[in-house]
């Protein structure tokens, strides 16, 4: 069941990321990676913390382990109470931190984002007050996706974003083709139209939701026992997500220290690398959730189910991010060309997108793997755990970060810009470090559960050879349009892996 949810759910993000990869398409053929495009990305991310403080992450850490609970047990009303009690609370928070969040625009704009200056931090501040509100909608959107999957519908809560992303493309287009409208206005189109893509992803759940939670009051004066337990859950899981944005906002401080063009380099490349963790790491971890949340019994069975779930989980991570990671060492600038080269962004700004695949494969095997650990304990309502080990790995992030990616270019006279693929390697090395901490963890409560290391080693042996293969293609068919050239190659390289990977006898951890 878990596998079949988890498929769903990544069919979703698949279909969401394409479109998400078209929607930065669009933004590079028309912004590039200039001043503008630096502007943009500061401003999406600044208010990007509201969704990411208490969206998806937080309400699935907090929200459906308890309502799955319910749900498992037959207690139907009370679970509809939870539901309309924790959106009304919900609605209520948000109204406010979006309203802070638009009249505290310029501080922000200066806290986060300190490099930006004269017209790229005015046009920044405007266009943070623009998106703000439609990523408060977005959050609204993860409750709808909590009811969903604690239901085991998955796949339209995980593809409603491709909304999101239409409505930006579409605003890009018509701004764009119409030939007259400057960057900055360009700019401005594709924050309105996140607004009306926020709102589409949202009201395109809520027929679904109706339905299927019909017990629902929306009352936060109808709150049960177990509300308390959402709410007091819910603080930490918040704690925990507001710390690795910090580390989220460290890497915005830093990028925009290293000059212009280096902001927009470091998006370009997270729509890239984000691509693997979302299909796989969230994929796989969002459908085990509310399946190891509604384990029941004494405490023996409830670990022995944890541990199966978990065996099975790890080894269809590594199975797809192991590739993924040597896709993005060996051939990111090919990936880079393929997805971006045209218009205004040139080959060059496809290399130092590669500098920061580069960085950021380091880090991708831990910090996917590590979603699932931290999933386990969240089934096990234990959100303290992964709050305090995310700490440690924000901390370390954030001073090899600034450490390493201001001092190092400078010290052996490189260009500022690769300060980008040492910033996203330094998350990369505390990602494995708070990997070992949840591993430890989660094997505390439920027993040694992890992946086999002959497994491993067979999988980034199959990997490192395919890779091989792939660089000799791209060797051997020429200067072709990046475009044909990304797909000769990649298609090289996957092919040969899967084929590998079964002559070596481990594909069976792809149907685990």
């Amino acid at each position: 069941m878990a596998s079949g949810g988890a498929r769903l759910v990544a069919a979703g993000i698949l279909l969401s990321r394409l479109f998400g990869l078209v929607r930065q398409r669009a933004t590079a053929h028309f912004l590039g990676s200039g001043e503008v495009a630096d502007a943009l990305a500061a401003a999406f991310r600044i208010p990007n913390l509201l969704q990411n403080l208490f969206g998806e992450g937080s309400l699935s850490a907090s929200f459906i382990p308890v309502y799955a609970r319910l749900l498992a047990e037959g207690r139907r009303e009370e679970a509809g109470r939870v539901a309309g009690s924790i959106l009304a609370l919900l609605a209520t928070l948000i109204s406010a931190v979006v309203l802070v969040g638009v009249v505290a625009a310029p501080w922000l704009v200066g806290v986060l984002a300190p490099g930006l200056r004269g017209d790229t931090r005015e046009l920044t501040v405007v266009l943070v007050r623009v998106i703000f509100p439609g990523l408060g909608l977005l959050v609204l959107s993860a409750w709808c996706l909590g009811i969903l999957n604690a239901h085991r519908r998955f796949f339209l809560s995980y593809a409603s974003p491709v909304l999101w992303n239409v409505a930006i493309i579409g605003a890009l287009l018509w701004g764009g083709w119409r030939g007259s409208a400057t960057q900055a206005e360009l700019a401005m189109l594709v924050a309105w139209g996140s607004v009306l893509g926020s709102f589409l992803q949202f009201v395109i759940q809520l027929p679904t939701v109706m339905r299927i939670e019909r017990d629902m009051r929306l009352q936060a004066g109808s709150a049960v026992a177990e509300v308390g337990t959402v709410v007091r859950n819910f603080g930490p899981a918040v704690a925990t997500r507001g710390v690795v944005q910090v580390s989220a906002y460290v890497d915005t401080v830093i990028a925009s220290l290293l000059g212009a063009g280096a902001l927009a380099t470091l998006g370009y490349s997270q729509a890239i690398s984000m691509l693997p963790v979302s299909l796989f790491g969230m994929s796989i971890s969002a459908a085990e959730l509310p399946t190891m949340s509604g384990a029941t019994g004494d405490e023996a069975s409830v670990a022995n189910a944890l541990q199966a779930r978990l065996e099975s989980g790890l080894q269809r991570i590594a199975y797809f991010v192991i590739p993924s990671a040597v896709a993005m060492l060996a051939l990111g600038w090919v990936l880079a060309a393929a997805l971006y080269e045209g218009g205004a962004f040139t080959r060059e700004d496809a290399q130092w997108v590669w500098v920061a695949l580069a960085g950021a494969s380091v880090g991708l095997v831990a910090g996917t793997m590590g979603r699932l650990y931290a999933s386990a304990l969240y089934a096990l309502r234990d959100t303290r755990t992964p709050f305090r080990f995310a700490f440690i790995r924000v901390l370390l992030a954030a001073a090899l970060g600034i450490g390493l990616a201001l001092g190092m270019p400078r010290l052996l006279g490189l260009d500022a810009r690769w300060g980008v693929g040492i910033l996203t390697a330094a998350s990369g090395v505390a990602a494995w470090v708070e990997f070992f901490l949840l591993r430890g963890a989660v094997r505390a409560r439920v027993g040694v559960v992890g992946v086999p290391g002959a497994l491993l080693r067979t999988l980034w042996g199959a990997a490192i050879l395919a890779a091989a293969f792939g660089l000799l293609a791209l060797r051997l068919v020429g200067d072709l349009h990046p475009l044909l050239l990304g797909a000769v190659t990649c298609s090289v390289y996957g092919g040969s892996y899967l084929l590998i990977a079964r002559a070596l006898g481990a594909d069976h951890a792809r149907r685990a």
